[in-house]
Formats: C-alpha cells, structure tokens, sequence
C-alpha cells in the first residue's frame, strides 16, 4: 500500500444495483487503496461480477456512490473510466478473435497513441518478457490460442493500457492446473510490483493466497470482510469457499 495516500483508488459506498425488477446488490461497500490486491469471493448469483462492473461503469448503480482516486464517478461510462485508468481483464477473455496476438495488445495500448512508437514497441517488448509464450506465437490469430494462452493475452492487454487499478472477473476459470499456476505467478509478480488489483474469483484458496485483503459476498451482501490472511483461517469461510 502506497504510504500517505488518505483515500481509496477505488471505492463503493453503499451501493444498491438492479437488473430490471431484481435487485443484484444490497448496501455493498469496498475500497480499494493504491497498491493493494483486494479479492471479491462468492458463489454462483452473488454479486461478484456486478461489484466489479458498478467500480467500472458497466451497470448503473441505483443508490449509493462510486468513487475513484476521490471523486464520485457515479454514471461516469465505462470508456471514460477507461481514460481514467481502468484496465479490464474480462471473464471469458474476450480476444478480437481475427486478429493476431500483436494486434491485440498494439489495441491494448491505443490509450497512449499519442505516444512515439519506439516506446509503444518497448511496452510490447516488457509484455512478450512478462508472457513468453505470447512471444512465441506473436503473429499467431489469437482466436486459434488455447483457453490458458487466451487467458495470458487478455492479461497483457490490459498491462499494454498501464491502467492505474486492474479489474480482473474470474482469472482461473476453465483453466488446466498448470495454466492456473502461470497466472497467478504473474498475478503475483503484479503485486510485488506495487500494481492495484480488484478482482473477483471463485478459486477462493488462491486468490486469498496473494490477496490483502478480501470482501465475501452472499445474495449481494457482504458477509465477511477483513485480511486475506485472516479470512483463510476463518471457519465460515473454509466451510463454504475452501473445502474445509
């Protein structure tokens, strides 16, 4: 955490979300201060998603506020959070399947097209470092990459952005053990880094592994909230997310 930074980079205050008639979210809260890695838990239909998208600008949010680096950004759209410094790691990827793996992170970066070209091509080269196996298959339709390679390519994506917080929906989900392993390696070598992550995952054991702290969310409330490290020894906790 970065010291003398007195407010959250990310924060919802109270926030209430719909779906038409349904409600998603119940008085959620949570703050994201810089340099923290903050994971959202819960089981399927529990918020997690729609906490992340109210902190992104994806759903409206109907009482409560959304604040980031300070300032209320409530109705803000998604493209202009964007601008502000979000980067997006979507559940599912969400690769321009036509397009090369260069392609998509030169897309990546086009936030800083007003940048020379010589430092666009260094950030690619950090990028291809950071995920070799993408340098391998660099003009390589991404469409053809295997799930875990996909995985690994909307990570890189969203470095090329060099967002200010990173919003990552379901990092493991559908990956082999091995490719799981890889992102969270790199997941961690973001937290050395000093990078801020809010994200949502259902593999509860790892996240809370490299997390600081963590919100659990039960039919869009939060029920528990603290330390990662304390939340893993937590016997509610362990019983319905850990296998314990």
């Amino acid at each position: 955490m970065v010291e003398g930074h007195v407010h959250p980079l990310a924060a919802l205050e109270n926030v209430d979300v719909f779906y038409g008639p349904v409600q998603a979210l119940f008085d959620v809260s949570i703050t994201v201060m810089p340099g923290e890695t903050v994971v959202v838990l819960g089981g399927n239909a529990s918020g997690k998603s729609t906490t992340l998208k109210s902190v992104m600008g994806l759903v409206k949010v109907a009482k409560g506020k959304v604040c980031f680096d300070g300032d209320e950004v409530n109705g803000t759209p998604a493209h202009k959070m964007v601008e502000r410094g979000i980067g997006s790691i979507p559940e599912g990827r969400r690769m321009f399947s036509e397009m090369t793996v260069l392609e998509n992170l030169r897309l990546g970066a086009f936030v800083h097209r007003k940048k020379p070209r010589a430092e666009i091509d260094a950030m690619l080269e950090q990028a291809m470092e950071m995920f070799p196996r993408l340098a391998e298959r660099r003009s390589q339709v991404s469409g053809t990459l295997s799930g875990g390679e996909q995985q690994m390519l909307a990570m890189a994506r969203a470095w090329m952005r060099q967002p200010r917080l990173y919003c990552i929906d379901e990092p493991s989900m559908g990956l082999s053990p091995k490719f799981v392993d890889q992102v969270y390696d790199v997941l961690m070598g973001w937290k050395k880094m000093g990078l801020t992550i809010l994200m949502v995952e259902q593999n509860a054991n790892m996240a809370l592994t490299i997390a600081d702290r963590a919100y659990v969310l039960k039919s869009g409330q939060v029920s528990v909230s603290g330390a990662a490290a304390e939340l893993l020894s937590n016997d509610d906790v362990k019983r319905a997310y850990l296998g314990g």
